[in-house]
């Protein structure tokens, strides 16, 4: 199986300089806190309430990504590792909630998170790991020698809690020699490959936020979003590189699907993908169109029932992705609930005002159909732990598309100007595999000149585009008001980088051939 080719992501200058979280949870109320200030001193930032300690303290809880380092778990065994998966995911929300709200105790003892937090999770994570490794050896295979030294977890202070965690952050995208990964950008109904900078140096939006105060820790929730996650677009250096040149050989068509923009609200928390038959594996909401049935307990047996919210009924493919609420003390019909307010996912929810679904073709070559039940995960929901190797968030706002893309903040856009949330997924993939253990392998990124590697076969590139009209937020005294954010994992502190997108393929009466002769005749179809 080859190895995945991951895209070298865009630098950013601002960093994080403080993110943290407490969960008050119950009654529907989650309280934030300022950890640096005097421990009676109390504030109203945004009408919500806030509460303060006397230093700073852990912000989030960091644990390795134990489904990244399962590459080769035997098909037999692989729905019982998902399952053990999606508990480590579960102990680490509780973890993360108690850390979130047990602060006087952290104030009072110094060795109350090490001592009552992560030995406890540390324990409860080898147990999976031997579960994993018996699962594993179970059905013949071989488990990975290192994987006891994935138990142990790590608080990491606000001060460290930017940019894809400590480990990792710095290697992303320095795979193939910096290659740049195609597939960057769908602008304006056409597709913009490229959206990376190569070589790094160029700062997006310097100090935009005027500064983030070093306490502030931002969101209603209290684990997210703060001032330094935001950037005036208008101040973002250009960072979008030219495409690759195409060759003679190169297929230029497109095949747009027209699906809507979920005004159905058809959500939920699960993940069918990473967690199957795991209710709230996804720990946060998602939108879903297309394929109208999608839930932690759908398989390919029942893929074929589900009905399509697309215009072409032989379209009954899942395009799913976490949903972006406004932070602005409005709540929704999920406040009380796992996935939602009980786990730091709080605000309205907004619903895109255009949803734009287009498949294109490969710059050097033709590409070859979609098998049926393909699975693609693009983008990492948990690079605040992982590091930025995997990250795919693009952000920016109507009218600058083509010029700035951003992976570690949230656009500010100017008046006039929506947000744009925009991905490009994985264009080669493995000719033999519709999904892996860990959900990447069998699929990669081309290289710089839009080659895939390793002898993997170009695939029609899903690109999606999702506008929204949001309020721009504002920063005041090195605090956002009204902030935007994308669901996420709760110790994830909702930074941008983590926003991700997930897709099956499923077609009928042909399509998936369609799609594919479309795009190598050169034409524009839907």
């Amino acid at each position: 199986m080859g190895r995945n080719i991951r895209k070298r992501r865009s630098p950013l200058a601002v960093k994080v300089t403080a993110a943290s979280a407490a969960l008050a949870l119950g009654g529907g109320g989650l309280i934030w806190a300022n950890f640096y200030a005097s421990a009676h001193e109390s504030n109203d930032a945004w009408g919500g309430n806030r509460t303060k300690a006397t230093a700073a303290q852990v912000a989030t809880i960091s644990c390795p990504d134990v489904g990244q380092k399962l590459t080769n778990v035997p098909d037999k065994a692989r729905t019982d590792v998902a399952g053990e998966l999606s508990n480590l995911d579960r102990q680490i929300t509780e973890a993360y909630q108690r850390l979130a709200t047990t602060r006087d105790a952290q104030t009072r003892d110094a060795s109350f998170v090490q001592n009552s937090i992560l030995q406890p999770l540390k324990e409860r994570r080898q147990n999976i790991l031997d579960r994993i490794k018996l699962e594993i050896t179970r059905v013949g295979g071989t488990a990975p020698g290192d994987l006891d030294t994935l138990a142990n977890c790590t608080g990491t202070p606000a001060d460290q809690t930017n940019a894809g965690g400590q480990q990792g952050g710095q290697t992303g995208g320095q795979q193939q020699g910096g290659g740049q990964q195609q597939g960057g950008q769908q602008q304006d109904g056409g597709q913009q490959q490229g959206g990376q900078q190569q070589g790094g140096g160029q700062q997006q939006g310097g100090q935009g936020n005027g500064g983030q105060q070093g306490g502030n820790i931002g969101g209603q929730a209290g684990n997210g979003p703060v001032a330094a996650d935001f950037v005036d677009i208008t101040k973002a250096q250009p960072n979008v590189q030219a495409k690759p040149r195409q060759t003679g050989n190169a297929s230029r068509g497109t095949f747009t699907t027209r699906c809507g923009v979920n005004t159905n609200k058809n959500h939920n928390t699960d993940n069918v993908i990473v967690a199957p038959g795991v209710k709230n594996g996804a720990h946060h909401l998602h939108d879903y169109v297309g394929n109208q049935k999608i839930d932690a307990f759908a398989s390919n047996d029942t893929f074929l029932q589900g009905g399509s919210s697309c215009q072409n009924k032989n379209d009954l493919s899942s395009y799913y992705w976490p949903v972006v609420r406004v932070q602005d003390g409005s709540q929704d019909f999920d406040q009380n609930n796992d996935g939602g307010g009980k786990e730091g996912n709080v605000g309205k929810i907004l619903t895109p005002v255009q949803a734009q679904i287009k498949y294109v073709g490969s710059p050097t070559g033709k590409v070859v159909a979609m098998p049926q039940f393909l699975r693609i995960i693009t983008g990492d929901a948990k690079t605040t732990t992982n590091g930025l190797a995997n990250a795919n968030a693009h952000w920016s706002c109507t009218g600058f598309e083509n010029k700035v893309q951003l992976t570690e903040q949230y656009p500010i856009c100017p008046q006039g100007s929506k947000v744009v949330r925009s991905f490009a997924f994985q264009s080669c993939w493995d000719g033999q595999n519709a999904d892996s253990a860990n959900h990447r392998t069998h699929v990669a990124f081309a290289d710089a000149n839009g080659n895939c590697q390793n002898g993997f076969k170009a695939i029609p590139q899903l690109t999606m585009r999702l506008v929204y009209d949001i309020t721009p937020p504002t920063i005041e005294n090195g605090q956002v008001k009204n902030a935007y954010a994308v669901d996420g994992f709760p110790e994830q502190l909702h930074k941008p980088s983590t926003d991700h997108d997930d897709f099956i393929a499923i077609t009928k009466n042909g399509l998936a051939n369609k799609i594919a002769n479309c795009v190598n005749r050169g034409q524009n179809c839907s």
